[in-house]
This record gives C-alpha cells, sequence and structure tokens, in this order.
C-alpha cells in the first residue's frame, strides 16, 4: 500500500472507483510512478517530483498536476469543465475523458523531464 492507495481506501466505493481510475489512466502514461505526495496531498511521482494528484473535496472531484502550464495545455481538450490556475474541478457524473488525462499527465511528465 501507498499513500494514494490509503487515499483510496478511505473513500466511498464510487468516488474511489473515479478517482482510482484517473490514477490507472495516469500509471498507464507514467507506469514508473510512485505514490508519495504533493504538496500534502497523496500523489503519484515521476523523478522526485508531483506528476498528478486527484482528491474528493464537498463538491466536486479536484485534479491537480502540480502545473499551470499543464492544465493550460489541455485547456481545449477540457472545454466545459472547471479549470483554473493548476487545477482541474469535475463531477463524478461527468468524469474527465481518458484522452484528456493521457495528454495531461504527458504535459506535466514532459514538464519534469525538462
Amino acid at each position: 500500500m501507498g499513500t494514494v492507495d490509503d487515499y483510496l481506501a478511505g473513500l466511498d466505493a464510487a468516488d474511489a472507483a473515479t478517482i482510482g481510475h484517473v490514477y490507472d489512466v495516469a500509471r498507464q502514461v507514467v507506469p514508473e510512478a510512485e505514490q508519495g505526495r504533493g504538496y500534502g496531498m497523496p500523489a503519484l511521482v515521476h523523478r522526485g517530483k508531483p506528476l498528478l494528484s486527484v482528491m474528493r473535496a464537498a463538491r466536486h472531484i479536484g485534479v491537480y498536476p502540480f502545473s499551470p502550464a499543464a492544465v493550460e495545455a489541455v485547456s481545449e481538450a477540457l472545454a466545459g469543465y472547471d479549470l483554473a490556475k493548476g487545477t482541474i474541478r469535475f463531477d463524478p457524473a461527468r468524469p474527465l475523458p481518458d484522452d484528456a488525462i493521457r495528454a495531461l499527465v504527458e504535459a506535466r511528465r514532459a514538464q519534469i523531464e525538462g
């Protein structure tokens, strides 16, 4: 178990499935990512830097790629979703498209790898 697995284990089944799916897609893109923390949140970590965190909030699920530039890179693919500096918010009833998750993770990985 790791920080992400521990976090998912504490969620209700529906939220764990939705959030777990985002992490699963991210792991497809960066299979060597490890579980860790980023800014105190459970996260996938790549080369010692936070890659992606996905957390349940009261009214949404937040995706945090630790990079405003990564969010900007996929903003067109996420038209209609709530985007803010470094954050993507969505309702579990309208999950993020897998292609957009992949593009987001690829953008963040590229930043980390320089």
